[in-house]
């Protein structure tokens, strides 16, 4: 996969990608359509964010690759990739109970807090896609 060079894309199956964890200092871009939504990111090697509409979705700790995020009603999935591993933050329905897969093993069952974030830890090396999957129960 690799960082994405135009920070954020629209992938041919309708996903989006976003990230650059080699950039130096922080780098962004607003009013990206995708869907009918509009996009921002901000990323370089401390972090990655990605707001919908002005709304949290996105952030990991340090920065990260992410290519194919699907968000729909019952959840999440992506690849994900980084130089080290990272504090993944998701915006998600709030009170609601998630299913977390991380390379295909379960890594247990997620509430969000009020502000329906939820936080999950992935192992990474450069160069290495970890696929997240978050089902909603």
């Amino acid at each position: 996969m690799g960082v994405i060079k135009e920070l954020i894309r629209t992938e041919a199956d309708g996903t989006i990608s976003f990230g650059d964890y080699t950039l130096a200092s922080k780098t962004k871009k607003d009013n990206f359509g995708h869907g009918g939504d509009s996009y921002k990111i901000k990323t370089f090697r401390e972090i990655t964010k990605l707001e919908r509409n002005g709304l949290f979705v996105y952030e990991s700790v340090p920065g990260t690759a992410v290519c194919g995020l699907d968000m729909t009603q019952n959840g999440v999935t992506f690849q994900v990739e980084g130089p080290e591993d990272a504090e993944i933050t998701l915006g998600l329905e709030e009170s609601t109970e998630y299913e977390v897969c991380i390379s295909g093993g379960n890594a247990g069952t997620i509430k969000t807090n009020l502000g329906g974030k939820l936080t999950v830890s992935v192992e990474l090396e450069t160069e290495k896609q970890v696929e997240v999957k978050i089902t909603k129960k």
